[in-house]
Parts: structure tokens; sequence; C-alpha cells
């Protein structure tokens, strides 16, 4: 049997599905964007038609810690949550539920959370209460990198649930956290002690500095979603630091003997932003077509995945969860069975795959979607559309005329899975930082 492995979870913030080198992804000027996870790709397993639970941040970051739909909870309803619900006992992550990190912690795991949280601020909420021992980085969706202040104008870096005044570019301080924390647990990982972090990078959301940029947080206090800024220039050396503070990581993990041992998986929580590359996809954060939810999925375990795999398996960030608690060999709270379904299977064999119904929804816009092998209903804004992704990746080639009994099925099953499902509320809200007044729609 595997030893039980240590867990590192990367997350990034807001990119887009081939803005890496491995999924197509251009060479910049200062050449590769992404080499280390690159070759994390090439040494473990590629996923090209994994999805995030969600358009848009908070929401997918429920799925992320529950394994299950986000829509169960009232706090996901929120398109994302925004500085406004500071102070509400409602609009987070409930503390009695169970999460991945508090069901890995319970079996034994030690847990950290370093990097954005977003689920809610304390007194009520926060990552403390749901299952991590530690916690560096920002409780909100979006801070400057140098001030570390949110777009509410309040500072918003934490250590704990204490604020931490720390001056440095915010990619590095949580990549030097990290650090830290691994180099911690070295002695009890080896002793047999597993750890699971959470490595939730805000790069490469906006505001668009880089480590050279820090003159421009004056300049973009006012409004961080930085509109009249920003480059692709910018964008990748911001995905480029992050991929460096990884290398930083794995070096570690690699020179304390831990590296097959461990599983690292990587992801987006969502699709890209505005200098993005999704390509051949179309849309991005808060869309459901591809662009908005096909992200990167790379799993690298090499006492489990053997290298240089790639697999068209479909999946959803819920199913990774589900994936971690199995590999760690914890159960499900019996009063809160997984929507997420374990992945195991795949990381030994990517010949095994299984077509899940995969469902989403939007409050924004009126958007549903459903995957089931290659085709996909979509809903916007009242108009329903059905694709063959296999044929039509960009979601342009509308098959709904000519296969009307094939769209009234995948109607007829998305709409008995929403039925599952607690409603949206009435006063949940949708946050939109940018219009087609600020830049022409995509």
């Amino acid at each position: 049997m595997t030893t039980r492995p240590n867990i590192l979870f990367i997350v990034a913030d807001d990119l887009g599905y081939a803005d890496l080198g491995c999924y197509g992804g251009r060479d910049a000027g200062f050449g590769a964007v992404s080499p280390v996870l690159d070759g994390l790709a090439a040494k473990g397993l590629k996923l090209t038609q994994g999805y995030s639970n969600s358009p848009v941040c908070s929401p997918t970051r429920f799925a992320l810690m529950t394994a299950r739909y986000q829509y169960r909870l009232r706090g996901a309803a929120e398109e994302p949550i925004n500085s406004k619900s500071r102070g509400s006992t409602t609009l987070g992550l409930p503390p009695e539920h169970p999460t991945l990190p508090s069901l890995l912690r319970a079996s034994g795991y030690r847990t950290a959370l370093m990097g954005k949280w977003h689920l809610g601020y304390p007194p009520a909420f926060g990552p403390l209460r749901s299952g991590y021992e530690e916690f560096f980085g920002p409780m909100s969706g979006g801070v400057d990198y140098f001030t570390h202040c949110s777009s509410g104008g309040q500072h918003d870096l934490y250590l704990g649930e204490e604020e931490k005044q720390q001056d440095g570019y915010l990619t590095d301080l949580i990549t030097d956290h990290a650090l830290d924390y691994v180099a911690r647990m070295v002695p009890g990982a080896q002793a047999g002690t597993p750890f699971f972090l959470s490595l939730h990078y805000t790069a490469p959301h906006w505001p668009w500095e880089t480590r050279d940029d820090e003159a421009l947080a004056a300049e973009v206090k006012g409004n961080l979603f930085h509109l009249h800024g920003g480059s692709i220039e910018t964008y990748r050396r911001m995905i480029h630091h992050m991929d460096e503070g990884i290398g930083r990581i794995m070096a570690l993990l690699q020179a304390q003997g831990l590296e097959r041992d461990t599983l690292v998986v990587f992801t987006s929580d969502n699709g890209g932003e505005r200098f993005s590359d999704s390509w051949p996809l179309v849309g991005g954060k808060m869309d459901l077509t591809e662009g908005g939810i096909r992200v990167p999925w790379i799993a690298h375990w090499p006492a489990v995945i053997a290298p240089g795999r790639m697999s068209p398996q479909t999946c959803m960030t819920m199913d990774w969860s589900a994936t971690m608690l199995d590999a760690a060999g914890v159960a499900a709270a019996p009063d809160y069975p997984l929507d997420g379904c374990s992945l195991m299977p795949l990381l030994r064999d990517p010949s095994v795959l299984h077509e899940p119904a995969l469902f989403w929804r939007m409050n924004h816009r009126g958007q549903r979607a459903m995957r089931q092998g290659d085709w996909k209903y979509l809903r916007v804004d009242g108009n329903d559309y059905l694709f063959n992704l296999a044929q039509d990746e960009r979601e342009r080639a509308n098959r709904a005329p000519v296969e009307p009994a094939r769209l009234q099925a995948m109607r007829a099953a998305w709409e008995a899975w929403n039925a599952s499902m607690p409603p949206i509320p009435d006063d949940a809200t949708v946050s939109l930082g940018y219009s087609v007044k600020d830049m022409p729609q995509r």
C-alpha cells in the first residue's frame, strides 16, 4: 500500500486555459513563462478536459473546500463574495461544515493555507475555523501586491487571524511562508506524519503588478481592477513569478526526500481574465462558455503517477478534493456526502475513463451548463445552445436546431439536477468590476 502522501494543492487565480507553456501558451520575451509547471506536467499527468466548479473565485473555493457542489451553501451564491460582506454571519464557509482540511486534520494530517481564502471574514468565518492549523494571506478576493490592501482600501494580510504587516511582493511572500511551513513539516513527514498545504496564489489576478512595479501601488489604490493599465508582458511575468516560487518549493521537497510521496495538484479557480490566453476556447471569467470554466489540471506524484501521461477525462474542482481524501484514506462525513468523485483510478491508469455529468449555474446572465461526454448544453441570456466539444471547442456551431431531442434530454437532466439544489436566493449579488463601457465585449 502506498504511504499516505503529503498533499500540496496549488491554485492560481484567474489563470487562462492556455497561459502555461504545456497547454499551448507562447514563450514571452524573457523565455518560457512556466518552465516549472511544464516540467511537473511532463513528469506527471496533464488533463485536457478539466474544469473549475465556477467561472468566478469564491464559489469555486467553496467546492474546493467541501468536495460538494457549492450551490448547497448560501455564501457561494455570491458571484463573488465582496468586501461588503465583512461582518456578515451568513456569507462565508460555515465552520461546522466538514472540509478537506478538517477531515484530513482529524485523520492525523498537519494542515495549512498559504495564500488566498475568500470564504468570509472573521469572526464568523476563517481558515483557522475550517480545518487549517496555520494561515498566511489575504481574506478577501483581491489585494494590491505591495500594500496588501483590498479594493476597499483596508489592509488585508493576516498571519492566523492577526493582521500581519510585512513588506514585499505578495506572490513571493506566499512562497516564502509556504517554504517555511514545508521546512518545519519535514521532520514529521519523514517520520510518518503527512502534511496538507493549500498554496493559493493571488497571481495572476489584478492589479497588474510584477516584482518591479511597486510604484504602481499608489496609482491603483483607488481602483484595484486597474482598468487603465496592464499588458500581456506584465501578465506573463506575474505567472512566471508564481512558477519560480513553485520551483523553490519543489526543490525543497526533492532535497528532503519527500517529492516521491507528495501529491502535487495544480489548477486555477476559474478561467482567464483580460490578458489571459484561452485558445481555442471562447469566453473567460464569469462565463460558462469553455474559456470561463475549463482550466489547467496537473497532477504530480512519482510514487503513483507514471511520467508523461495525458488524459481527456472530464472532471471539476470538487473531484480533486475527493481524490485527495481518497489518497489519504479518509472518508466523507456521513451527513455531508461528497458530490465530487475520486480520480485515484485515473492517477494509477490514465486509460481508465468515465463520463460523469457535470453541472453549472450562474445568477449572472441566467447562465446554465451541462457537460457529458462530448456534448455540452448551455444557456446564456435566455438562449439555449448545444455543442459537440470534440468537434467544436470554440462553441461556434450550435447543434440545437438539428438535434432537438438531444437538447431536450440534456435540458431535462439539467432541470432535474437544479431541482436537487437550493434555489439561488433573491438577495444574492453579482459583482462586476467592469463592463463594455471599459472595454469591448470579448
